[in-house]
């Protein structure tokens, strides 16, 4: 579905420690092979996001899904369906400024939450990109935010 009515039950996220798990490996054989390999997760695209730490101020990686979107892409913070936002969520709402990586082509690009009036537009093109939105959307009560990422002027 593409709206974001709060549904139950397909199944329960994995452990926050195994998504960082994957997330480490997953950034580490990237880098490994200069970017060549592990553009992909199970078949999608992935995209690699440079943001700084909310709290830390450090610059941070992040593998996400990658969902292009007019002239940049569309971040969606659902950490699988988990009940709680992932931690990057609060880093682009406290540093918008954000590079993505995808196979190779870098851009900076200015994030923000997308207004309720843009998410049923937006919701059919992540589920294009990446069908697993939808269960990750009937797994939780809440609203999962989406990122509309552009370019920076």
């Amino acid at each position: 579905m593409a709206d974001d009515t709060p549904r139950k039950d397909t199944g329960a996220p994995p452990p926050r420690w195994i998504l960082k798990a994957m997330t480490r490996a997953h950034i580490f054989l990237h880098r490994l092979t200069g970017g060549r390999y592990f553009n992909t997760l199970s078949g999608d695209e992935v995209c690699f996001v440079e943001m700084k730490g909310a709290k830390s101020g450090r610059t941070l990686t992040f593998p996400l899904m990658y969902v292009p979107y007019h002239d940049g892409v569309v971040l969606v913070a659902s950490q699988g369906g988990a009940p709680k936002n992932p931690v990057w969520y609060a880093n682009l709402v406290k540093n918008p400024d954000i590079e993505v990586s995808h196979r190779g082509h870098r851009v900076k690009l200015r994030a923000r939450l997308a207004t309720p009036e843009e998410r049923p537009e937006i919701w059919p093109v992540c589920d294009e990109h990446y069908a697993p939105f939808a269960d990750y959307r009937a797994r939780t009560d809440r609203v999962i935010p989406i990122f509309v990422c552009e370019p920076r002027e």
